[in-house]
C-alpha cells in the first residue's frame, strides 16, 4: 500500500523517540540489575536477572510479531510498552519486600520492553526502497544512543532519588524506567496512527523489492545479498532476481486477500501469515536468511554473556558504580552510534559482506576482555573491549536485520522477524544463565573464552553463504562466455 509521505515521516519520528526513551529505560535497568541480584541471591545467581529480561523478550517476540500482522505495528509496539512497565513496578516491589521470585518475573515483563526496542526497526523498514532499507532501520536503531548512554550514567542519580522516596538501594533507576517506557508507549500510540506496511503484492524484477522465486536452491549474489531462495508451498514458477542484488526469495503462499485497515488507518499484513516454526524452516533453506537468522542470535548471546558480566569483575576489582555507569554507556554508545554508517555500509557493500566484518569485530571484543582480564587492568582496557563489543553487535544486528527485511514475501517475513527476535533472546538468555557461573568458575577470562565459542555457528554458516555467492558468480561468468563465444 501507499503511504504519504509526511504520514511516514511522522511514524518514522514516533519510531525515534519511542526508541530514545526505550534506550533510557533499558540502560538504567541494565546498569543495576545484575549488582541487584548478586545483593539478593549472589554471585552465581547474578546473570539470571538478565537471563529473565531476555527470556521475557523471547517469549514475547513471536505474539507481538502475531499482533503486528493481525492489528498493526502501533498496538503491537503499545502493547509491548505497556508489559514493560508492569514489569518495572515489579521490580521496584521486588526490591522492597527482598523477593527473589518476585524480582526474576519483573526482569521477565521489563525484558519485553527491549523487544519492542528491537522490533521497531522492522516497523520503520516496512516500505522503505530496498537500496534504503538498512538505512532507515539504523536511524530508528541510532535514536537508542541518546537515551542508552544516559540510562546507565543516571543510575547513581536515580539510586538517590529513590532513597529519597524510601525505596532501598539501586531500586530508583527502575523508578526512571517505568517513567520512559510509559512515555515511549504514549508516543507511539499517539503519532505512529498510519504506520508503513509491506506492500503484499511483490514488485517486478529489477525494482529491488523481493519477487517470487521457484522451489529451487536458494543463491546469493557475488556480493554476498541473496538472489533467491526455495519455497516450500510456491508454485513451480521461476522469476528472474532483482537486479539491484537484494533478496528475491518466495515465501509459503498464503491469499493475498485480507481484512481491511483498521479505522485508524493501521496497515497489517495478511491474516493468514504462516507460524514461526514454519517460517524457520523456509529460513532453513536459504543460506543468506539462515546466516542472518543465526548471526543475530549468535551476536546477541555474545554481547549479553560479555556484558552482563562487566559490571561484576569491575566491582570485584574495586571500581565504583559511576565508574561501572560510564563504562557500560561507552559499550552502549559503541551499539548504536554508528548505526547510520552501518546501514549505509550494508547497502553500499551487501549485507552478507558487512555482517562478516561485524563477525571479525566480535572476534576482536572477546580478545581485548581475554588480555584485560588476564593482565589485570583496569577500565581503560575493559572499557575498550565493551565498545569494540557493542560495534561488532550492531554491524552483525543491522546487516543481518536487512537481509531479513528483504529476502521473504509479507506473509513469511514478519513471523520470520518475529521467531529471529524470540530466537536472539533466546540465545541471550541461555548465555546470561551461563555467565555467572562461568565467572564464579573461571573469572572475566573464562567469560570471553566462551563467548567465543559461541560464534561458531555463525561462522559456518558465513562460509555456506559465501561459497554460494562464489558459485553463483561462477554460474553466471559461464553464461557470458557462452552467450558471447561465436
Amino acid at each position: 500500500m501507499s503511504v504519504p509521505s509526511g504520514e511516514r515521516s511522522r511514524g518514522i519520528g514516533a519510531l525515534v523517540t519511542g526508541n530514545l526513551l526505550g534506550g533510557v529505560a533499558v540502560a538504567s535497568g541494565i546498569a543495576v540489575g545484575g549488582l541487584l541480584l548478586e545483593r539478593l541471591g549472589g554471585t552465581s545467581v547474578a546473570g539470571l536477572g538478565q537471563a529473565a529480561s531476555v527470556l521475557g523478550a523471547a517469549v514475547a517476540a513471536v505474539p507481538l510479531a502475531g499482533v503486528a500482522a493481525r492489528r498493526g505495528r502501533r498496538r503491537s509496539l503499545t502493547l509491548g510498552y505497556a508489559i514493560a512497565v508492569l514489569g518495572g513496578a515489579l521490580i521496584v516491589t521486588a526490591a522492597v519486600v527482598a523477593q527473589l521470585a518476585v524480582l526474576l518475573a519483573g526482569l521477565a515483563l521489563f525484558g519485553v520492553g527491549q523487544a519492542v526496542n528491537l522490533q521497531s526497526r522492522y516497523a520503520a523498514a516496512d516500505g522503505a526502497a530496498p537500496g534504503n532499507r538498512a538505512r532507515t532501520m539504523s536511524i530508528v536503531i541510532w535514536a537508542t544512543t541518546i537515551g542508552s548512554v544516559a540510562g546507565p550514567n543516571l543510575s547513581e542519580v536515580a539510586d538517590r532519588f529513590g532513597r529519597w522516596l524510601g525505596l532501598p538501594g539501586l531500586a530508583g533507576p527502575y523508578v526512571f524506567s517505568i517513567v520512559s517506557f510509559a512515555l515511549a508507549g504514549a508516543v507511539v500510540t499517539v503519532f505512529l496512527r498510519r504506520p508503513t506496511a509491506p506492500s503484499s503484492t511483490p514488485s517486478a524484477p529489477g525494482s529491488g523489492q523481493a519477487t517470487p522465486a521457484a522451489p529451487s536452491a536458494p543463491a546469493t549474489s557475488a556480493s554476498g545479498q541473496a538472489t533467491s531462495a526455495s519455497s516450500p508451498a510456491a508454485p513451480s514458477s521461476t522469476a528472474p532476481a532483482p537486479a539491484s542484488g537484494q533478496a528475491a526469495p518466495a515465501a509459503p503462499s498464503a491469499p493475498s486477500s485480507g481484512p481491511a485497515a483498521p479505522a485508524s488507518g493501521e496497515a497489517v499484513t495478511s491474516a493468514r501469515a504462516v507460524g514461526a516454526v514454519a517460517a524457520l524452516r523456509w529460513a532453513a533453506a536459504d543460506p543468506a536468511a539462515r546466516f542472518a537468522v543465526v548471526l543475530i542470535a549468535v551476536a546477541h548471546a555474545m554481547m549479553v554473556m560479555v556484558m552482563v558480566m562487566t559490571p561484576l569483575h569491575m566491582q570485584h576489582h574495586g571500581m565504583s558504580l559511576q565508574l561501572v555507569g560510564v563504562v557500560i554507556s561507552l559499550h552502549v554508545l559503541g551499539m548504536y552510534a554508528l548505526s547510520p554508517v552501518f546501514g549505509w555500509l550494508a547497502d553500499r557493500i551487501g549485507a552478507v559482506r558487512t555482517a562478516c566484518g561485524g563477525m571479525l569485530l566480535l572476534v576482536a571484543a572477546v580478545t581485548l576482555g581475554f588480555v584485560a582480564a588476564s593482565a589485570g587492568e583496569g577500565s581503560t582496557l575493559t572499557a575498550l573491549a565493551l565498545i569494540v563489543l557493542g560495534l561488532g553487535w550492531s554491524v552483525s544486528l543491522i546487516s543481518a536485520s536487512a537481509l531479513l527485511a528483504g529476502t521473504a514475501a509479507d506473509d513469511v517475513r514478519v513471523p520470520l522477524q518475529g521467531a529471529t527476535d524470540a530466537g536472539m533472546n533466546y540465545a541471550g538468555a541461555a548465555a546470561a544463565a551461563l555467565a555467572g557461573p562461568i565467572l564464579a568458575a573461571g573469572g572475566f577470562q573464562a567469560v570471553n573464552v566462551a563467548a567465543a565459542a559461541i560464534l561458531v555457528p555463525a561462522v559456518a554458516a558465513a562460509i555456506a553463504v559465501l561459497r554460494r555467492g562464489r558459485a553463483a558468480a561462477k554460474e553466471g561468468d559461464d553464461e557470458r562466455r557462452e552467450r558471447v563465444r561465436p
